[in-house]
Order: C-alpha cells, then sequence, then structure tokens
C-alpha cells in the first residue's frame, strides 16, 4: 500500500485467536489504531464517538449473530464493513449484507483472501474519502451561492440596484479586497444587519 496512507480499524469478534491472526494481517504501516470489540453493543458504542475507515466483524459475536451490526453499518455510514461467516450460512446472509454494501467472506478462509479483501476495502475507502471532499466542497459551494444571493437581495432592497449591478458589486469589493464573495456577503448582510 501507499505509504502516509493509514486507515483505522475496528474489529468486532469475540475469537481471541482470530483476533491475533487478523493483527498480523494489518502491518502498522498501513492500519491504526486497530480496536477489537467483543459484542456488536460495544462496536456500536465504539463507533458513535470515533470514525473508523474499516469495520471488519467475524460472526457470531457474543450478543448478536454480526449479521445486522455489519448491515447497520453500512447502511448508516461510508465505513468499508467485511463480515466473515461459516460457510454453511454464507449463500444466504451474502445474498442480504451484500446488497447493503458489505464484502462477505466465508469461513474458514485464507490470509491470501482476507489479504486481498483488505487491500479492496482501502481502495473502496479512498474512492469514498475523495468523494466526501467532493461533496463536503460542493455544500460548501451551495452554502457561499445562498449567501452571496442573500447579500444581493439585500443591496437591491437597501441600495435600490437591480440583480445584475448587485452582482458586479460583490464581485468588485471581493477583488478590491482580496477575499472571496462568500466574505464579503457575509459583510454586507452583517453592515445591513439581516
Amino acid at each position: 500500500m501507499r505509504k502516509g496512507t493509514r486507515f483505522s480499524v475496528m474489529i468486532a469478534s469475540s475469537n481471541s485467536k482470530f483476533d491475533q491472526i487478523l493483527t498480523t494481517l494489518l502491518p502498522s504501516d498501513d492500519y491504526g489504531p486497530v480496536e477489537i470489540k467483543t459484542s456488536a453493543g460495544a462496536a456500536r458504542r465504539a463507533l458513535l464517538d470515533k470514525d473508523y475507515d474499516i469495520l471488519i466483524v467475524n460472526s457470531p459475536l457474543k450478543d448478536e449473530n454480526g449479521v445486522d451490526l455489519a448491515v447497520d453499518i453500512a447502511k448508516e455510514t461510508n465505513l468499508s464493513v467485511l463480515l466473515l461467516v461459516d460457510a454453511q450460512i454464507f449463500d444466504e446472509v451474502s445474498y442480504i449484507a451484500e446488497r447493503h454494501g458489505v464484502l462477505t467472506l466465508a469461513k474458514p478462509t485464507s490470509r491470501a483472501v482476507v489479504t486481498q479483501s483488505l487491500r479492496l476495502m482501502c481502495a473502496t475507502r479512498n474512492r469514498l474519502r475523495k468523494m466526501e471532499r467532493q461533496a463536503a466542497s460542493f455544500e460548501e459551494k451551495i452554502k457561499e451561492i445562498k449567501l452571496i444571493n442573500r447579500a444581493k437581495l439585500l443591496l437591491m432592497e437597501k441600495k435600490s440596484l437591480d440583480e445584475e449591478t448587485a452582482h458586479k458589486f460583490i464581485e468588485k469589493l471581493a477583488m478590491d479586497s482580496r477575499s472571496s464573495k462568500g466574505r464579503v456577503a457575509e459583510e454586507i448582510l452583517l453592515r445591513y444587519k439581516e
């Protein structure tokens, strides 16, 4: 994996032998911090307090089978979720879980398959991070447009300007002050105490 990008991991598992093996597949250069929770309840509480990139659920857990945890987290967050289930129920569980974006593996599995799955999850998480940044940028742009429109309306009302002149007024103030149009719009709204 590329150096510098680390993925925080939560493992929900009540099998300490599995946990030991899995943590050897999570080198600290690429993954960290890695936290282990033995129940779905503990995992849910930790997920409320902290953001993670990857959730690995080793079914069953102490307080539930783990499928509900994996599906709920995949539906509610942008975490990459891996669910490991017994081979006897794999087809049934994977049909349900994969519809919600949960990567599902049958147990027993190999180190190579788990490592490949982790790399796939990291690639997916990187893509989601990029989309999250784009969405945040888009939301900021919409917020700025709304702010500018409110300032234009206020200028139209208070200074009897038409919309085009109000817009040019904001642009000119932004250029003259070497500030963004959004910042100028905020100042206009403050000046006229909207």
